[in-house]
């Protein structure tokens, strides 16, 4: 069994080190340990490996308190004492703008983070019958499967959301089309926990009680999916159903639909969003654009400020909640939100918007690629970059800072999933 000393972690939560001239990742290893691995697949420029014996532990090693933790594809990090995970995530994002695009940001922020358990106020959960196992799985995947990992609770959830796990599972089993039932999505607002049952047959009269009922006995909102996420309604169409957010630093409640994207550590946010506008310091006056402005996150603080934001969104429906919002909040003679698809994004097209003061970017994982392309040297004196991908925001800094003139005065990440290898960060560019 190959033996390694492990060197850094990769943006999986892997273990990264080298051997007879591959780059080897190993799972359940920590940098600066000393472990034997059995390879799981080699390529002919790297391997990948899962850790059998530790033989010298990192003092950050701590036991996983999760029985489920090395099945459940949900975590991947409880094996790490919670309060390094921030500096870990913080190197994998140093070494991407370093290795991925010969960048290196002037100053590193100090870590966003807050509390490592019962912070996800957003799941979705696989159901799934399977008589061989003792009937209706209801969890997460399993760690490198389409399996489900079978949960009767869930530290990284909410401990009332928690607490669901098992009655879903029996409102689910004693369904008429319990096999047709293939996911659970939850929903976590400041004031109401919403259930979003997918189903792909419909549900008959004696179901649709039985989750009537379990919507009354828990105190949650029951909605029914029959398809898309756009199909998803309440389960008697009354209740409008909207879930809310409170932004209480800019006296500002935004509300949401419970399949509506949504970032899903509340007190993460309202911190995310206060660095950003520390760093983007909108002036009274501005004219600043929010691209991949989902339902206004942003727009609505920057626009609090006295800026005036134009919001451009892919999703027709969320640019619909963010000019609810923004109506809702006071702030509609600010904002004006638009449906396009930024991912096409050329000079032309950001030309046909009028000039810009500043940015806020916030991409998905796919990064803005197209955008910093499409920058003219008439582009923002400034942009604050949020990313939930280090290797695209590597990428695209490459670009804004070798081709467009833009220096990285400074990133940092937010430890938004806390006990996962996902790593959130923050970039701020300036003209030089």
């Amino acid at each position: 069994m190959p033996h390694a000393i492990i060197e850094s972690l990769d943006h999986d939560g892997r273990g990264v080190c080298h051997a007879n001239g591959k780059v080897v990742f190993v799972d359940g290893a920590l940098p600066g340990e000393s472990v034997d691995y059995e390879v799981l697949r080699s390529k002919p420029r790297y391997e990948t490996g899962e850790t059998r014996k530790v033989r010298r532990a990192s003092a950050f090693r701590v036991e996983p308190p999760c029985p489920l933790f090395g099945v459940c594809g949900g975590c991947s990090l409880q094996h790490v004492d919670p309060a390094a995970q921030p500096a870990l995530k913080q190197r994998v994002l140093e070494d991407a703008l370093r290795h991925l695009g010969n960048v290196t940001p002037g100053m590193v922020f100090p870590p966003i983070q807050g509390s490592p358990w019962g912070y996800r106020q957003r799941a979705r959960l696989t159901a799934r019958l399977v008589p061989s196992k003792g009937g209706l799985l209801i969890g997460f995947h399993q760690r490198r499967s389409s399996h489900v990992a079978d949960m009767a609770e869930c530290r990284i959830l909410p401990p009332r959301v928690s607490r669901l796990v098992a009655p879903l599972r029996q409102l689910i089993a004693g369904l008429s089309i319990a096999d047709r039932v293939p996911q659970v999505e939850i929903a976590v607002g400041d004031e109401a926990v919403a259930v979003v049952l997918r189903h792909i047959e419909p549900l008959d009269s004696r179901d649709l009680d039985c989750v009537r009922g379990f919507g009354q006995s828990h105190a949650v909102r029951m909605w029914l999916q029959p398809g898309r996420p756009d199909s998803a309604h309440p389960i008697d169409g009354a209740d409008t159903g909207r879930l809310t957010y409170a932004l209480p630093e800019f006296g500002l409640r935004l509300a949401y639909r419970p399949t509506d994207f949504t970032q899903v550590n509340a007190a993460m946010n309202r911190l995310l969003i206060r660095r950003a506008l520390q760093l983007l310091a909108p002036g009274r006056g501005e004219r600043i654009a929010d691209l991949f402005c989902g339902l206004g996150n942003f727009s609505l603080p920057i626009a609090s400020r006295g800026a005036e934001v134009v919001g451009v969104e892919g999703s027709a429906a969320l640019v619909g909640r963010a000019r609810e919002n923004a109506d809702d909040n006071g702030l509609g003679d600010r904002c004006t939100f638009y449906e396009a698809n930024l991912f096409d994004a050329t000079e032309d097209s950001l030309a046909a918007m009028g000039p810009f003061d500043k940015w806020l970017i916030d991409p998905p994982r796919e990064g803005a690629i197209a955008l910093v392309k499409a920058i003219s040297d008439s582009g923002p004196s400034r942009i604050v970059y949020v990313s939930c991908n280090p290797a695209t925001l590597a990428r695209d800094a490459a670009v804004l800072v070798h081709q467009k003139g833009y220096r990285l005065q400074g990133a940092g990440i937010a430890n938004m999933f806390p006990q996962t290898s996902h790593v959130e960060s923050i970039a701020l560019f300036s003209r030089v």
